[in-house]
């Protein structure tokens, strides 16, 4: 009977190619003669051709079935050539014998194909014959090794399909089909599923600081500290760039899904080495739960999208749950960019205000201007909702524009209302700084707006400062002699560099609030938060720490000997209005 033998070095692997070997086929001897052969054709109708081995063993041809039969079938032949013997018969100019292909067991399935194609592929239909140490073992049919390449490209078809080519891990096809047959057998056992939607907080940093090599190390990197942090019957994907999903099987409890997304939070806390650089990385994750938050499966992916953008909203390096009530943030894109050029069009943004505190005198010293959206019908939107898109649509340059001639404005209204200056730190978009005309614009909002240049700080992040080292040290040097304030925004989440903040003309380092949020029961945050005030102090460089909560996280910010803080703790973002009661009740708190 036939077996599968595997052609290739060693231990057959888990995905060892196979190819059907027929160990049962008896060789036939070379002096036997042609009429036997013919009777051993006619008597098994299966074969499909015949070895000829010496009195060793050896093999030395390959009979095949249908042309030796053709050939005798013809007037006279068995007469004239039926008593010879085989290899007289080879020998003869009439036959269109040729040497047969002979392999060691060991030859791969793909060096045998090579073999087939260069001898020419009439030995797809005669097939080949197998050996071990020079010795005959069986026959193999070429149309079998064609059905095995067949095999292995439909698996290379499916593999590409189903599988994330970077990380090895599921696509968003094949996790949609898990998660949907993970339901159904949830429905059937009566458990509970989880859906936990991961999104890196900041990796196109990463991408421009460093280039896509070490961004899709970084992306292998995060895979296999994902995969460490759940169970092996739990699934990880990548559904595309840096947005990852994990499906958690068979859950007795919602508590469950919030225990696994603590363990992937704290999963990431420590630095990953790519390619020579230290870099740290933190995620937002949402999760939903079937049946108790959604039947429908689509729903439930919105679900979990929304409270993972409901975590990135609120500081990120954070996890959310899904609650009901939660504004919907998946948007169709197309009908969102529609909207946020009409909303550039129609003066839809507001600002919103967030005091900046120096910790050693509790005075409020400054105020970040930050952007929400208006939207008419979708009400008041936060910039994790649409900054993104602004961005990929070129809108965020205006958009820019806009909230910095309006956060000078409001600078100006401030000032003639009686209220002491405050620094005024307005974000600055990537694109937005890559402008050729962009000094040129800050320098004229200013003018505009008829207040002191050094009431303005401009946000940087660090992707902006390390692209492109020449131009941007020009441009930072002409701000300057703007008078504005420079400072570098979510510093520690990207590429830094003591090169850089030693040439380029930055005032501040904000520290990103990912450090920041539960530093009290993180060591290593600590310890990252000091070494960023040495070195801020190092180089006389003032320093914020950003996303402050508690006041055990304030805390430990003093004893650092941090100079200044922003956060809720002090206050969320309000209106001018609104900001400007809370700084009367605060400043007259503090008397």
């Amino acid at each position: 009977m036939s077996k599968f033998l595997y052609l290739g070095n060693g231990a057959k692997p888990e995905s060892a190619s196979v190819v059907k070997v027929h160990r049962y086929v008896t060789p036939v001897a070379k002096d036997a003669s042609c009429l036997a052969v013919l009777e051993t054709f006619f008597s098994n109708h299966e074969l499909y051709a015949l070895p000829v081995t010496d009195a060793e063993g050896m093999p030395v041809a390959l009979v095949e079935r249908q042309s030796f039969i053709e050939f005798f079938g013809q007037p006279f032949t068995r007469e004239v050539h039926g008593k010879k013997t085989i290899l007289e018969f080879l020998s003869n100019e009439l036959i269109m014998g040729s040497t047969p292909i002979i392999v060691d067991v060991s030859t791969s399935t793909d060096d045998v194909a090579q073999i087939i194609i260069d001898k020419g592929m009439q030995h797809m239909v005669s097939g080949f014959i197998v050996t071990e140490d020079g010795r005959y073992i069986g026959v193999a049919n070429g149309n079998n090794l064609l059905d095995e390449i067949t095999r292995r490209k439909q698996a290379e078809l499916y593999y590409l399909a189903h599988y994330d080519q970077l990380t090895g891990v599921p696509n968003r096809m094949l996790f949609s089909d898990r998660l949907t047959q993970a339901c159904r057998e949830a429905a059937r056992k009566n458990t509970l599923v989880g859906l936990m939607f991961v999104d890196l907080d900041r990796f196109k940093q990463v991408n421009d600081s460093l280039g896509h090599s070490v961004g899709d190390l970084l992306l292998c990197a995060v895979v296999d500290r994902l995969k460490d942090s759940v169970r092996d019957c739990d699934t990880v994907a990548r559904l595309g760039g840096d947005e990852f999903a994990i499906l958690l099987d068979e859950l007795k409890d919602v508590v469950d899904a919030e225990i696994a997304a603590r363990r992937v939070i704290a999963s990431l806390q420590h630095p990953f080495t790519i390619m020579g650089h230290e870099l740290f990385i933190t995620a937002s994750l949402g999760i939903a739960v079937y049946p108790k938050d959604d039947s429908d499966i689509g729903r439930l992916l919105t679900k979990a999208d929304t409270a993972m953008y409901e975590a990135k909203r609120n500081g990120r390096n954070a996890y959310r749950t899904y609650t009901a009530g939660l504004s919907i943030y998946s948007l169709d894109h197309l009908s969102l960019e529609t909207d946020l050029r009409s909303a550039v069009e129609n003066d839809e943004f507001v600002l919103f205000y967030q005091p900046q505190v120096n910790l050693a005198t509790g005075q409020v010293v400054g105020v970040e201007a930050l952007v929400r959206w208006q939207h008419p019908q979708r009400g008041l939107l936060s910039p994790a909702q649409f900054i993104g898109l602004a961005e990929e649509s070129g809108l965020i340059v205006p958009i820019g524009n806009w909230v910095l001639r309006k956060a000078c404005q409001q600078v100006r209204a401030w000032i003639d209302a009686g209220l002491p200056p405050l620094r005024m730190a307005v974000n600055v978009s990537s694109l937005q700084f890559q402008q050729v005309n962009f000094c040129s614009t800050v320098k004229a909002i200013i003018d505009e707006s008829g207040v002191d240049p050094d009431c303005i700080e401009l946000e940087l992040t660090e992707s902006i400062v390390m692209h492109h080292g020449t131009l941007v040290l020009e441009t930072l040097r002409e701000l300057k002699q703007i008078g504005v304030m420079l400072a570098i925004d979510d510093f520690g989440t990207g590429f830094s560099s003591l090169n850089y903040l030693r040439r380029f003309p930055i005032d501040c380092l904000k520290i990103d609030q990912s450090f920041i949020r539960g530093i009290e029961k993180m060591p290593v945050n600590e310890a990252i938060v000091r070494a960023i005030i040495a070195l801020a102090q190092s180089l006389s460089l003032e320093i914020i720490a950003e996303g402050i909560e508690t006041a055990a996280e304030l805390a430990v910010l003093k004893t650092c000997h941090c100079q200044q803080a922003q956060g809720y703790h002090y206050l969320r973002p309000l209106p001018a209005d609104g900001f400007v009661d809370w700084l009367f009740d605060y400043r007259s708190m503090s008397v």
